[in-house]
């Protein structure tokens, strides 16, 4: 398959800048993959789609502010506020780096992508403020590099203190203290996504209690997204593409309630991945680069709620791959004709 399948034209007022005030008042697009239809609905109508012995899978994978700014050792930059971050533009000796996981057992080295890259070779220092420097030590195959922090204190408390929401580059603005909150969803525990799950940043606890009262179990995973989620796809052929790995990790007692229920309705792409693994695999924990694209055939994935993802995105095949393309791509057309919003703060889609 070419890759230019599937694309699909987005006019960028579209794309969510802010999150809706209201978690769940978001619009649905429920998709009847059977029937070959869709209807326009609202996401609190959400608990009506379930039934007793459903299993609903939530990521309860918690963001941490992996978005660091800083300058090169040695040179003097002007203050990071004058910073566009519309148009990306860095001043003289500034750094961006993109946390992506940590790359050592230790927690020292980290992998990230640095902006601007061609200026940052190993052996380049980076300095946080005061009191936090890294050194590059390493660069991989998609252009990340390798950090190594220096000193003994706590990175976590660190980059919680100078670090900055990831929000991804489509959203036009800096990040606000509004969006710690919003970025993440009611259920996030287990520290170490660089991106949210965003079909589960739809959820209340009252929309979570309403699912239970419908009779359906509920289950976590955690899957850690970095780049094996958001990075671009690289080859024009989708069997030529692979992706990076990325962490999981499923509890027993979530496994046996998946196990034991008539249907396991997944929340996000993410969770879609993790059980996916599992049930392939047998494994329960370790890293995932799988990568499902149409022609492949689902093992443990009944129903799936997810948002509108970006074209020519492992995400939008793994959407088509589940509902059709040709049945995800004509929704996608109604959605833009509606004017649902897209991507992270944006509207959802349930496949059923």
């Amino acid at each position: 398959m070419n890759l230019a399948e599937f694309d699909y034209h987005l006019p960028e007022e579209l794309i969510a800048q802010e999150a809706l005030a209201d978690r769940a008042g978001s619009r649905m697009l429920v998709v009847h993959r059977e029937e070959g239809r869709w209807e326009d609905r609202r996401f609190r109508e959400f608990p009506e789609f379930l039934r007793a012995g459903d299993c609903l899978v939530l990521n309860d994978s918690r963001v941490f502010p992996a978005r660091l700014f800083g300058h090169r050792s040695g040179v003097h930059a002007l203050p990071i506020g004058r910073r566009n971050p519309k148009r990306r533009e860095y001043l003289s000796g500034e750094v961006e780096v993109f946390l992506l996981r940590p790359a050592s057992s230790g927690g020292r080295d980290w992998e990230a992508l640095v902006r601007p890259g061609r200026k940052m070779p190993v052996g380049e220092r980076i300095r946080f403020g005061d009191d936090l420097e890294a050194e590059i030590v390493g660069r991989g195959e998609f252009g990340e590099r390798t950090l190594r922090f220096a000193g003994t204190d706590d990175l976590f408390a660190k980059f919680e203190k100078i670090g900055h929401v990831p929000l991804p580059p489509y959203i036009r603005r800096a990040d606000t203290a509004a969006d710690r909150d919003r970025y993440q969803t009611v259920f996030a525990r287990e520290r170490g996504s660089v991106a949210a799950p965003t079909a589960g940043l739809h959820f209340t606890p009252e929309i979570l209690d309403a699912c239970r009262r419908q009779g359906a179990d509920i289950a976590s995973v955690t899957l850690h997204v970095g780049l094996g989620t958001f990075q671009p796809l690289h080859a024009e052929r989708v069997e030529d593409a692979h992706l990076h790995a990325e962490r999981y990790s499923i509890g027993t007692e979530s496994a046996a309630r998946m196990r034991a229920a008539s249907r396991r309705v997944t929340v996000g792409t993410t969770s879609v991945r993790a059980i996916e693994t599992a049930w392939r695999t047998g494994k329960w924990s370790g890293e995932t680069d799988i990568f499902i694209y149409p022609g492949q055939s689902f093992l443990a994935t009944g129903a799936m709620l997810t948002n509108f993802h970006l074209p020519l995105t492992s995400l939008l095949l793994l959407v088509c791959a589940f509902a059709g393309t040709e049945l995800t791509l004509a929704a996608y057309r109604h959605a833009v004709d509606e004017r649902y919003r897209f991507y992270s703060y944006g509207d959802c889609m349930l496949i059923v």
